[in-house]
């Protein structure tokens, strides 16, 4: 324990560089995922075409693939940035198929005649959608898209190991290899780090859930 009251300040600059990263790939994945969910349920083939692509070759790509494309595969095409941004981008496309699919599973629990009322209104697919399936299918959503998300900061540990710098694995990684601290105290310090983020998380998905169920 003494190694992590020595080092606080650093775990503690690696607690809010990993928020931000979290922070920002949630943003991103909730973005893209609403809108590859609405391509997946699309009228059109060619939408549904390219959610249904998406979803496959993101979902079933290992991430540290995807962050390698990222990390050096995009220079190699002549786009150049910070490896913070790479890694974050890249854990939320990532995050965005798992995102697609738990709001894909809210809309298609909406009753089907909820979407017809709509459309006899005169509003199109679009308004239909953003006005009465998803509102309603936000309910249902709760659940799996908080374990998307609490996956999601997990998976950020492997976003440090691209060299994003300053995060919580980064922060192990410097007190083990560099400094020569033994990697069992470094690691719990790691560890206490992650809970810190996850387990308040995981208590505001379960208000939120909570309050959702009443309002059924």
């Amino acid at each position: 324990m003494d190694v992590i009251i020595d080092n606080l300040p650093l775990y503690l600059d690696g607690l809010v560089r990993t928020l931000q990263i979290c922070a920002y790939a949630a943003a991103l994945a909730l973005v893209l995922g609403v809108i590859m969910a609405g391509f997946r349920v699309s009228p059109l083939p060619p939408l549904r075409g390219c959610g249904s692509a998406w979803v496959t070759v993101l979902r079933n790509c290992p991430l540290t693939v995807v962050l390698f494309f990222m990390a050096f595969g995009l220079p190699e095409l002549g786009f150049n940035g910070s490896y913070f941004w790479f890694g974050t981008i890249g854990l939320a496309l990532y995050t965005s198929a798992f995102v697609c699919e738990a709001i894909r599973s809210g809309i298609n629990a909406v009753p089907p005649g909820q979407a017809e009322a709509a459309r006899s209104i005169g509003l199109t697919f679009g308004q239909s959608l953003t006005i009465v399936v998803l509102p309603q299918a936000v309910r249902t959503v709760v659940p799996p898209l908080g374990n998307v998300f609490i996956a999601m900061i997990k998976n950020s540990a492997i976003v440090g190991a691209f060299g994003v710098g300053g995060d919580l694995f980064a922060v192990g990684d410097t007190l083990t290899s560099a400094r020569g601290f033994a990697a069992l105290p470094v690691l719990t310090g790691v560890v206490l780090g992650y809970l810190v983020i996850t387990i308040p998380a995981g208590l505001l998905l379960s208000y939120v859930e909570r309050k959702v169920a009443i309002a059924r």
